[in-house]
């Protein structure tokens, strides 16, 4: 078999442009998959999810005996802190951009509330997913990998 010469080729030039949170959410809510990271049992944990933006405010949907529900519902009111991270970036040319949220996650306890969360938001998963966790970005921060046009062309 012929080696690919190409896996050994040096990266292009590229560089990290930092985003405002406002941009930041606006690609958060344009693809519906990320990564949500907690605690449990004082470690750090991160599970893959689907979410929906909705006013600002990320959502996902959870079952009964998930970690997270568990979690989430063990507080005083407050939340829990959660980080929340999502992603578009090429795995071949590794441009795109990468979003991190942190803030407080909180158990969706109101009917209504819940009903129009089921109604946006449709589970990835085959399994029955009857709760669903709101998460307040407090800490918005993101980056865009472009291609650097100011690298020398040498």
């Amino acid at each position: 078999m012929a080696k690919d010469d190409s896996a050994c080729a040096p990266p292009a030039a590229r560089r990290s442009i930092e985003l405002d949170g406002a941009e930041a959410l606006r690609l958060l809510g344009s693809v519906s998959l990320g990564r949500v990271v907690f605690t449990r049992q004082a470690l750090p944990t991160v599970r893959p999810v689907n979410h929906v933006l909705v006013d600002g405010v990320i959502v996902i949907r959870t079952h009964e005996g998930a970690a997270l529900t568990s979690h989430t519902r063990q507080t005083d009111g407050s939340g829990v802190v959660v980080a929340y991270e999502a992603d578009d970036i090429d795995p071949v040319t590794h441009l795109g951009w990468s979003v991190v949220v942190t803030g407080y996650a909180h158990l969706v306890t109101d009917p209504l509330e819940l009903a129009r969360y089921e109604a946006l938001l449709q589970p990835w998963a085959d399994r029955t997913v009857e709760r669903a966790v709101r998460i307040h970005p407090d800490l918005v921060t993101g980056v865009v990998l472009t291609a650097d046009s100011r690298a020398d062309p040498r």
